[in-house]
């Protein structure tokens, strides 16, 4: 009971505590609802201008949302050109490094950079493009919010400014320019720093040292493939003719650096004559270019532009090989093929066309594109000049032999220099040597005349020759006063054809005119002796003399001696050449004038043991007689103690062909002291000397 009566009073204090509460709060809430009142009557005055504003951004946001569209179209283009740039920029940083550290990463930088500013030309016309667009839809949609037309407005100004960057970074001074010119100078500095002159006085060795030589002078594989990437870089951004430029420049000089080593200077020699005694080197020198250099060249050109096409690299070689001097070669020729016409010429002018026909294949090869024409031309003008310039001298060979007919023969009755050097040039001409390339040319110049060779036409002209000489002989011999001289000059001539036998034009001229030769030569043998020694032996002949006094024996001496002492004075300047025939010749002296003298001696001799008076009048021995019968015919002896007949002889020999090998053994010593230029120049300069004295002989055409 106790228990239920204190829940009781605890429960009514519970209830009126929150009676309390709930008052207090009544009150509170009566004092707020009073100042409320105030409060919504400011509210309800603002609604008007809160409803005004509320409809506005309502509007906007309509307009918004109209356009929302043509904004999202236009971000995405936008942000994809603003991250290109940025990588554009940091690309641009790295063009700015030196191209010969890493070459390939350099060309990889170029080209991520070319394709960057190629997206932000392409893109950023589709950014402007969208944000016109949002432009005109703000401004349709009457949306007057300044910040928002600023902010349009300064994108596509940054979008405008970006599409022309591309344009910028080519320009003089631009990146991309920059990168191109460093490109340019890693090529010039490639090539410079890895070419080197072609040592080309030193191919004429073995094959392997050959090899190495070309190698050294050759670019390396990776020099070759770095160039090859940046011709390949510079023709795609239409850059190349710089590059072709620098290439063509380098290469050229560094040719001409290796033809200077041979000594070329006489290629610029303007004196046709002076030229002609470098035709030797000239044929050598061609052939080293052709082969080696100017192989080495279209090779190296072929393989730096491979990549580009053959155009390119036909445009090189051809501004090399002409820079570097196949046209001064060629140049030469002509001034060789413009020097009088003479026989000698003809030997030389087959030594030039048997070069450039030895050659014929690589300069079609090298030189057979259209870039190359020049060179064409001058080739097939040279050619035609060398055939047309040969065969003219070939025909005119019998009138060149027929206009020394009024000239005087040797005084000495020595076979003529025109005999000598016409036998020797027929043979050279009938040479395995020459033969065939003057058929060539013989056939060539048939063909140009629409007529067909003729295989007889060289040994009929040289027939002609031979006949012109032998009635030149026939002239000359009836222009002797002496017919003891006009037997020996006969004799000596028959002889000198009888030495032919064996060779060429002996053999073209056959066994039975080389018989007929001997007996002439034995012929004019039995009459000189006659018409020279006969008078003299009937002097002291043994017919008659038993008769005599001792008188007439004095007297028939002194005869004999006084007409002894005149045949040998003036025979004492007679010349036989040949040495077999000059002893053979001395012998018949000796055996037909030295018996009988004998003889005469003896019986003379009984009349110096009855009067030794009469010995004063004996002025020659047996042996003395002898001594100077076998010293006749003698050659003269020049100052260097070379005989002069013999000199001409060994001259006509080595003239235009091994001259080079006889005269540098001749002068080896002081040869030894020049230098290569130096010493080719002294050996063209002896050369020319030497070949200039056959031409005293014969009459230019």
């Amino acid at each position: 009971m106790a228990m239920a009566e204190v829940e009781s009073i605890e429960n009514l204090v519970l209830a009126r505590q929150l009676l309390q509460t709930s008052l207090e709060k009544s009150r509170a809430l009566a004092s707020a609802l009073d100042k409320m009142g105030p409060r919504l009557e400011k509210i309800n005055q603002r609604l008007p201008s809160l409803e005004a504003t509320a409809r506005s951004i309502s509007m906007q946001q309509c307009a918004f949302a109209g356009i929302r569209g043509h904004i999202d179209c236009a971000i995405g283009p936008a942000a994809a050109v603003l991250k290109v740039f940025d990588t554009a920029c940091e690309l641009e940083k790295s063009l700015l490094s030196d191209p010969c550290s890493d070459l390939f990463n350099y060309l990889s930088i170029m080209k991520r950079f070319e394709e960057a500013l190629r997206f932000l030309a392409d893109n950023c016309e589709l950014a402007i493009k969208w944000l016109e667009g949002v432009f005109e839809q703000v401004e349709d949609n009457a949306v007057t919010n300044d910040w928002y037309l600023l902010n349009v407005k300064k994108s596509l100004r940054i979008l405008q400014e970006l599409q022309v960057y591309e344009e910028r970074a080519r320009l003089d001074g631009g990146p991309l320019s920059a990168a191109f010119e460093n490109l340019e100078i890693e090529f010039k500095r490639l090539l410079t720093e890895n070419t080197v002159p072609l040592a080309l006085d030193s191919l004429a060795t073995s094959a392997a040292e050959k090899a190495s030589v070309i190698a050294s002078s050759s670019l390396t594989v990776p020099v070759i493939q770095k160039l090859q990437a940046i011709v390949e870089k510079l023709n795609s951004d239409n850059q190349l003719e710089m590059c072709m430029s620098v290439y063509v420049d380098v290469r050229s000089s560094n040719a001409k650096r290796s033809l200077q080593a041979l000594g070329l200077d006489y290629l610029g020699f303007d004196d046709v004559q002076t030229v002609e005694g470098y035709i030797d080197q000239w044929s050598k020198h061609l052939v080293l270019a052709m082969k080696h250099l100017f192989e080495l060249e279209y090779r190296l050109c072929n393989e730096v532009f491979k990549k580009i096409g053959s155009d390119a690299a036909m445009g090189c070689f051809s501004k090399i090989a002409s820079h570097s001097g196949i046209l001064a070669f060629l140049q030469f020729g002509k001034h060789v093929t413009e020097s009088k016409k003479d026989p000698i010429k003809l030997l030389k002018l087959l030594d030039m066309f048997a070069s450039l026909n030895n050659l014929r294949m690589d300069f079609n090869r090298l030189f057979g594109g259209e870039d190359c024409i020049e060179i064409q031309n001058q080739t097939r003008d040279l050619i035609k000049k060398i055939v047309n310039g040969a065969c003219e001298i070939f025909w005119q060979l019998p009138l060149q032999v027929e206009l020394q007919r009024r000239s005087s023969p040797p005084s000495d009755g020595s076979v003529p220099k025109l005999v000598s050097f016409v036998t020797c040039y027929c043979n050279q001409l009938l040479s395995d040597d020459y033969r065939p390339i003057l058929t060539e040319i013989l056939v060539i110049h048939q063909s140009w005349k629409k007529e067909k060779y003729q295989e007889g036409l060289i040994p009929n002209q040289i027939y002609e020759i031979m006949k012109e000489i032998w009635l030149n002989l026939d002239g000359w011999t009836n222009a002797y006063k002496d017919i003891s001289l006009s037997c020996l000059f006969m004799m000596n001539n028959h002889f000198h054809f009888c030495n032919l036998e064996g060779t060429k034009l002996g053999d073209l001229m056959g066994d039975s005119w080389l018989t007929s030769h001997e007996q002439y030569r034995d012929f004019y043998a039995a009459l000189y002796l006659k018409k020279s020694w006969g008078r003299i032996l009937a002097l002291i002949s043994q017919k008659g003399l038993t008769s005599l006094c001792g008188e007439d024996l004095v007297d028939r001496l002194n005869a004999f001696n006084e007409a002894f002492d005149e045949t040998y004075k003036k025979q004492s300047s007679w010349i036989i050449c040949e040495e077999c025939l000059r002893e053979k010749v001395c012998q018949y002296l000796v055996q037909a004038i030295l018996p009988v003298y004998r003889s005469y001696l003896q019986d003379y001799m009984l009349l110096v043991e009855q009067d030794a008076t009469a010995g004063k009048y004996l002025k020659y021995s047996v042996q003395n007689l002898e001594k100077m019968l076998s010293s006749l015919f003698q050659p003269k002896l020049t100052s260097n103690g070379i005989t002069k007949h013999g000199h001409v002889l060994v001259s006509v020999k080595y003239t235009g062909w091994g001259m080079e090998n006889k005269l540098s053994s001749l002068f080896q010593q002081k040869l030894r002291r020049l230098g290569s230029i130096k010493k080719a120049h002294w050996i063209g300069k002896i050369k020319f000397f030497v070949t200039n004295q056959f031409r005293m002989t014969l009459t230019p055409i």
